[in-house]
C-alpha cells in the first residue's frame, strides 16, 4: 500500500485525522520507545468510539491479534488490525495519563497529557464534549506478574516500527504521542510519531 499522506504528531502532543471506511492507516515509532495512544470515533456519532472491554470481550485476549478487530461501545468492528511491524507489545489496560495522574506522580504544575491531547484535538474538529474512552496504547509494554502486579517498562520498540489497520466505518482517529515522562514506558524521553494514510 502507498502512502497518501504523513501527519506528524511532535513529541507530547496529540493529532486528529480522518479515516474513511475501508482505508487502512499506519501509526509508525518515529524514533523507538514511544508509546501512542491511539482512539477511534465514529465519524457520524462520536458518541460512539473503540471500547477496549469491548474488544476483550469479543476477541478473549488482552489485545487483538492480526486479523481481528477493536470493537466500539455498540459492539460493532471500527478497525481491524491488519499488521503488526513492531514486537507486537501492546496495552489495553492502563487509562490515558491526565492531569491528575501526574498530580498523583508527585509533579508540581501543568504538565501535558494523553487525555488533553484528546480532547484538544477533538475540539479542533468542532466535538466540545466527548467520552474519554479506555486508549489503545500502542507500542506500550506492561508486563504482568504471575501475582498479578504490572510492571512499566519502556516501549520495545525500534525506530520505524509500525502497526498497520483498516477503519471499518469512516472514523476520526486521534493519536497522542504519550508524554509520560515520570515513569519510563517511553524512556523517560518522550519523541515524535507519525501517523501514514495509506491507499486502499
Amino acid at each position: 500500500m502507498r502512502t497518501t499522506e504523513t501527519v506528524e504528531v511532535p513529541p507530547r502532543q496529540g493529532r486528529a485525522v480522518m479515516v474513511r471506511g475501508g482505508t487502512a492507516f499506519r501509526v509508525v515509532d518515529v524514533e523507538g520507545s514511544q508509546v501512542a495512544d491511539l482512539f477511534a470515533f465514529n465519524a457520524g456519532d462520536v458518541r460512539e468510539h473503540h471500547s477496549a472491554m469491548h474488544t476483550r470481550a469479543v476477541a478473549s485476549r488482552l489485545f487483538p491479534q492480526v486479523g481481528e478487530a477493536f470493537i466500539t461501545n455498540h459492539r460493532r468492528p471500527i478497525m481491524t488490525l491488519e499488521r503488526d511491524d513492531t514486537p507486537a507489545v501492546h496495552d489495553m489496560l492502563i487509562a490515558p495519563c491526565d492531569p491528575e495522574r501526574y498530580e498523583g506522580l508527585g509533579v508540581d504544575g501543568w504538565h501535558p497529557s494523553c487525555r488533553e491531547n484528546l480532547e484538544l484535538a477533538m475540539r479542533e474538529l468542532g466535538h466540545e464534549r466527548i467520552c474519554i474512552p479506555q486508549s489503545i496504547n500502542l507500542f506500550m509494554n506492561i508486563p504482568v506478574s504471575d501475582e498479578g502486579e504490572l510492571g512499566w517498562d519502556p516501549a520495545p520498540t525500534a525506530a520505524g516500527d509500525s502497526i498497520t489497520l483498516r477503519a471499518e466505518m469512516d472514523c476520526i482517529v486521534v493519536v497522542s504521542a504519550c508524554p509520560q515522562d515520570i515513569v519510563p514506558i517511553n524512556a523517560r524521553n518522550p519523541t515524535s510519531i507519525a501517523i501514514e494514510l495509506l491507499d486502499s
